[in-house]
């Protein structure tokens, strides 16, 4: 048995370039952020090939099924070639990422408090209603 027959689900998760450091994938596991198989795990969980993965990690969502493992962190195309995303995960992705861009959050433009003109402008908007 080698080394990458036996790989640990944060380590996997980092690896493969979902997050930038095995602490912060560690972390998402930790808070149920990871499922496998939908199942909640543990980080020392053991990734074996063709489970399903859900990963969430606060902005983006993926749904991957398990094709290589490996415990090292290499170039984008390597650690590509150890998953491949579900259709349903990227029919997903494409439509949040087309709504994030129709319907852009409001508070996003907003930059710390509102000037006195600023408070002005939104009472004479709210009086016109």
């Amino acid at each position: 048995m080698s080394e990458n027959d036996n790989v640990r689900i944060d380590k996997w998760l980092w690896a493969a370039r979902f997050f930038k450091t095995r602490s912060l994938a560690a972390e998402a596991v930790d808070r149920g952020r990871i499922k496998i198989n939908a199942e909640n795990v543990k980080p020392a969980r053991s990734v074996k090939l063709g489970d399903k993965i859900l990963i969430d990690n606060g902005s983006t969502r993926w749904e991957v099924i398990v094709h290589g493992l490996s415990g090292t962190r290499g170039p984008a195309p390597v650690a590509q070639a150890l998953y491949r995303e579900t259709e349903v995960s990227l029919q997903k992705r494409a439509n949040d990422q087309e709504a994030r861009r129709l319907a852009p959050e409001p508070s996003s433009t907003i930059k710390g408090r509102p000037t006195k003109r600023d408070r002005r402008a939104i009472e004479r908007a709210g009086d016109e209603q």
